[in-house]
């Protein structure tokens, strides 16, 4: 989600939330640097093991942001062993807490409004893993935000075809729910809900779960199988502090 998966392309890397604040941060800061350490498809010992110890050399007192989101891609795993990801989950929150930076964290969306057997196994472990996340947040004093508070993010249109990260219109939204919790210019209406879908025929739906099926969830599977990842030799965007915007590059909602 951080590192901005499906997102649009800007100067061959996707764009993100996260980048899309930090245009506005540095529009409104005199001295802003931005770092993000996201690479998809990690799991939560991975963050904590290469992740985090770069954060942590970056901290420099409350003025530091830190965003963690990570743990999802260990609940969609079918061997998801719940305590220990959400141990682990809590350690790094602990170790990053004790750096006294500023510290914002993610539920995941529970209900996407996608209808299926595997949605509703989703829906399920997530529910958990998120009530976990509000009551460290209320316990380490994190910013919190929580998508399933607002109903309109029930709506798969904000999702990408691999019915997993989401799309351009998902991460403008993300985007302005983080500038709007700051207080910062933002776009009031960034909880509008989509006008009506178009309704699609039982033909088109099974034409689309196809193409899902064989360009996500098979190659999926077989990364599984052959125990990779699709993270596996990717670096992150901006692996250090990096002056912000990047030159040349102007900052824009």
């Amino acid at each position: 989600m951080t590192e901005g998966m499906c997102d649009e392309i800007v100067d061959g890397l996707y764009r993100g939330w996260a980048d899309r604040v930090a245009d506005i941060l540095a529009k409104n800061s005199e001295d802003f640097s931005y770092a993000n350490f996201a690479v998809r498809g990690k799991l939560i010992s991975q963050v904590i093991e290469d992740q985090l110890p770069l954060a942590i050399e970056l901290v420099d007192g409350p003025t530091t942001l830190i965003s963690f989101h990570a743990g999802a891609n260990d609940v969609i795993r079918p061997k998801y062993d719940p305590i220990q990801t959400i141990a682990r989950y809590n350690q790094a929150v602990d170790i990053l807490k004790r750096t006294d930076a500023t510290l914002m964290l993610f539920c995941v969306l529970e209900d996407s409004g996608v209808k299926s057997k595997s949605a509703a196994l989703w829906k399920t472990r997530f529910h958990i893993f998120n009530q976990n996340i509000r009551e460290k947040a209320s316990e380490v004093g994190a910013i919190l935000l929580d998508p399933n508070s607002d109903d309109f993010w029930q709506d798969p249109r904000f999702l990408d075809s691999d019915r997993l990260h989401l799309n351009a219109e998902g991460h403008r939204r993300v985007a302005q729910a983080v500038l709007a919790r700051f207080g910062l210019p933002h776009d009031e209406n960034w909880r509008r809900k989509l006008p009506p879908a178009e309704p699609i025929s039982q033909r088109e739906k099974l034409l689309s779960d196809l193409r899902w099926l064989r360009s996500f969830l098979i190659p999926w599977m077989i990364r599984r199988a052959r125990g990779r990842s699709s993270g596996d030799g990717r670096r992150a965007k901006y692996p250090g502090l990096t002056r912000w915007p990047v030159e040349g590059r102007e900052p824009r909602f």
